[in-house]
């Protein structure tokens, strides 16, 4: 079974509509929240672009070079539900992801992530690159694997589908996240400390991320009020 299955099948089961990331980008103001279900979504939607653009099968390479973001999370769940090995070095990739202000020509294929607040695509796509947003959203909101993905898969950087999960859940336990409870965090998504404590370990007991993107400290205590945070990451 897939990491992205291991994290959100029981979540889907018992609470599907409830948030699960809330992130917020101080730099323009915006908050987005999403459930379980619009999470799962984009995650099967990217998930199944890989498939069918890109021939991903279990164990192949993906570069993931993006900010803390809720599309970022789309990215990684949606690659590892169809068993991509996620890595940052784009050279021997199948496909990297990265930013609009990125410089990917380095990647073999070029996914471009607008990261805009509300989901909207780019408004001009570089004539090597694609266009993430735009491309993945026609994609299946489900997503059926075509190949098996074993728990020795290579997930992130070498580490395999069970050792993350296994990782995941100790992080959870060292930085006293549980069940329920309301994650702050203003940690970069670097891979794989930052990945695997502000967005796997939460998920993984079944807390709540709210994730907050170029920081402004004058706003933390009102993120922390408004958010009713119970642990803070930051």
């Amino acid at each position: 079974m897939s990491l992205t299955e291991h994290l959100l099948r029981p979540l889907l089961r018992t609470s599907a509509g409830r948030p699960v990331i809330t992130h917020y980008d101080d730099a323009d103001g915006s908050r987005i929240e999403l459930s379980v279900a619009t999470l799962a979504n984009w995650a099967a939607k990217t998930a199944n672009w890989l498939v069918e653009e890109f021939d991903v099968e279990p164990g192949d390479e993906v570069a993931v070079a993006l900010p803390a973001h809720w599309q970022t999370a789309g990215v990684l769940l949606g690659a590892w539900w169809c068993g991509a090995h996620v890595v940052s070095d784009p050279a021997e990739a199948v496909v990297a992801f990265v930013g609009p202000d990125a410089d990917g020509s380095a990647a073999r294929s070029t996914a471009i992530v607008a990261l805009d607040p509300l989901g909207r695509g780019l408004t001009t796509t570089p004539d090597d690159a694609f266009d993430y947003l735009t491309e993945a959203r026609t994609c299946g909101d489900e997503f059926s694997p075509l190949f098996p993905v074993d728990g020795d898969t290579p997930a992130l950087l070498g580490t395999t589908v069970d050792d993350l999960l296994r990782l995941a859940r100790e992080r959870a336990a060292a930085l006293g996240v549980g069940d329920g409870d309301r994650v702050l965090s203003t940690r970069e998504w670097t891979l794989p400390n930052g990945v695997v404590d502000a967005l796997l370990a939460p998920i993984a007991v079944g807390a709540h991320v709210v994730q907050v993107t170029n920081p402004d400290p004058a706003r933390t205590q009102a993120h922390r009020d408004a958010e009713r945070v119970t642990v803070d990451l930051s």
